[in-house]
């Protein structure tokens, strides 16, 4: 595989998980419903940093030459069709949509940590850029985390 095939493939790969944090979010909206305005706004925020973060991608991409694969990830249908099982089953309460939102977060996670590890991201700005991202989406992670683990408290 030529390099620059090799790094739009991984950038696209953050393109897709970000896609599928986008799609979770905005189902994380749907099922908080009106109970969790403060949720509401967080979900929010991640689907504009999502958002954002595709755009820089993108332009990475088109800049080498390469084509934006505008999807979601098998393992974000995956885990989009669990969440809309799990939503059958329970009643989607905070902890619930939480937990949900925490294991994409992770899946994110994976991706940015899989895209650092490959030998294929030798350009320096790229690197840089998908280590800010990741970076951001760890801060992301750990705010759900703490809303989920504050939620298990207050149950108590």
């Amino acid at each position: 595989m030529e390099k620059h095939e090799a790094i739009n493939e991984i950038l696209n790969d953050l393109v897709k998980i970000n896609n599928d944090r986008i799609t979770g979010y905005e189902r994380a909206i749907k099922e908080s419903k009106d109970l969790d305005i403060d949720l509401k706004a967080i979900f929010e925020e991640m689907i504009r940093q999502s958002t954002a973060y595709k755009e820089e991608l993108t332009i990475c991409i088109q800049n080498d030459g390469g084509v934006v694969e505008d999807d979601t990830t098998a393992s974000g249908k995956i885990y989009h069709a669990w969440m809309e099982i799990k939503s059958t089953f329970t009643d989607s309460d905070r902890h619930s949509i939480l937990s949900a939102c925490e294991f994409g977060e992770d899946a994110a996670q994976r991706a940015y940590e899989a895209a650092l590890a490959s030998d294929a991201l030798s350009d320096h700005e790229i690197r840089l850029l998908v280590e800010e991202e990741k970076n951001s989406l760890k801060k992301s992670h750990d705010m759900i985390k703490r809303e989920r683990n504050a939620h298990e408290v207050f149950q108590k």
